[in-house]
């Protein structure tokens, strides 16, 4: 009994990181500011990339801060039952942002949100993957391409800093931030995918 009380109160901590993960915040802040469903503006992603083509920087950083603090928010509240419900609570809420169930499943790429876990896992593997970030974007000054090298590098910084239960959950949440980026690759392979600060 009491190992299924365990798997339900488990399962628990990933619908509660879902259901956390799906809060459309790029969605609600654009209505709220009267600019209309911003999934009829630019690429139709609810991230905050696709908010700052509204030409609104403050919205654009609510939407990130939002989509962010919510993958933290998860992983803190689950986690004082133990890593196990972190982790869950993590992929859950990861799952939420790309699969929200409040718009028919159709939600955005995953970085913020994965920011956002890792902030609440492990922060000091937050702080790798923005220096990744960062460096990768100073050099090839694409912000996709960034994305993608410290993301898949994630994984393992948590193994060599002694998270491999973590590390193992994050490889899954880099094959699908990966999926979703699938147009930035081909645009990059091409060499079409727009660089950060070029317009047109």
């Amino acid at each position: 009994m009491p190992e299924e009380m365990n798997l339900l109160y488990l399962l628990g901590a990933l619908a509660f990181g879902y259901l956390l993960g799906s809060i459309p915040f790029g969605v609600i802040f654009t209505r709220m500011a009267g600019l209309g469903d911003i999934r009829n503006v630019g690429s139709g992603n609810i991230g905050a990339t696709n908010v700052l083509r509204t030409g609104r920087k403050g919205l654009a950083a609510a939407t990130l801060l939002g989509d962010a603090l919510k993958g933290t928010a998860a992983v803190l509240i689950a986690a004082r039952w133990g890593d196990q419900f972190a982790i869950l609570a993590a992929l859950g809420a990861f799952l939420g942002h790309l699969f929200p169930i409040w718009l028919k499943f159709k939600g955005g790429k995953g970085v913020a949100t994965f920011i956002g876990v890792l902030i609440g896992l492990k922060w000091i593997a937050a702080l790798i993957f923005a220096a990744i970030w960062l460096g990768s974007a100073f050099a090839t000054r694409y912000s996709s391409l960034s994305a993608l090298i410290a993301s898949a590098a994630t994984p393992v910084v948590l193994w060599l800093l002694g998270e491999p239960e973590m590390a193992a959950m994050v490889v899954i949440l880099v094959a699908l931030l990966w999926w979703k980026h699938s147009a930035n690759i081909s645009r990059l392979l091409a060499g079409t995918e727009g660089k950060i600060g070029q317009k047109g």
